[in-house]
């Protein structure tokens, strides 16, 4: 059974600028490119028939596209490092997405996740790798960054065990669009009642 999880995908010119992060750290096992995305919420190993709720329920979200910018670099496991990866400028559109699909994955009965949402691209899993080679690798390429992106839209993925990461696969999409449409809307009758538009 695969396991599930929303996600946003990364476009190919910021999964080029995180591939030149990878190298430098001996016991990592570097994410593919084409597996690069970002986890709005786990939600695990499910039956199909609850798969189809979650999907319908998530059909209900309205929300408008964003920009996002990658950001600085990061680790998992202090004395242990377990993974590296990129971070995330603080975006509030973000966070309102990841918040609305969290109430709704709890009020399907989804157990909430423990951790607080720390939005990142995992670059690598690593394996027996030194603390001290982590320290390096992260201050060597601790002025990371990626020109913003356009975020369109939201995607519930899965994922079956693998060594690497992946590979990933894009189950259901649903498009950001909500405020950004109106706005046009709004201004093309705008444009349409002076004439500008041709």
């Amino acid at each position: 059974m695969p396991r599930l999880f929303t996600a946003l995908e990364i476009p190919r010119d910021a999964a080029l600028s995180l591939s030149l992060l990878r190298g430098g750290l001996p016991g990592a096992r570097w994410i593919d490119v084409e597996n690069y995305h970002l986890t709005l919420r786990f939600i695990g190993d499910v039956e199909g028939h609850v798969a189809d709720e979650i999907a319908n329920t998530l059909d209900r979200v309205h929300r408008p596209s964003f920009s996002l910018t990658l950001s600085g670099v990061g680790a998992f496991g202090q004395k242990k490092p377990h993974a590296v990866w990129a971070g995330v400028a603080a975006s509030p559109d973000l966070s309102a997405l990841q918040s609305e699909i969290e109430r709704i994955c709890q009020r399907l009965g989804i157990p909430a996740d423990p951790r607080k949402f720390m939005p990142h691209v995992t670059l690598a899993r690593l394996r027996n790798a030194s603390p001290l080679d982590v320290a390096q690798y992260l201050s060597a390429r601790g002025n990371f960054s990626t020109l913003p992106f356009r975020v369109g839209r939201f995607v519930l993925m899965s994922s079956r065990d693998s060594v690497g990461g992946g590979p990933y696969v894009v189950e259901e999409a649903w498009p950001l669009s909500g405020a950004d449409n109106r706005i046009a809307s709004r201004l093309a009758g705008a444009a349409d009642a002076s004439r500008i538009m041709r």
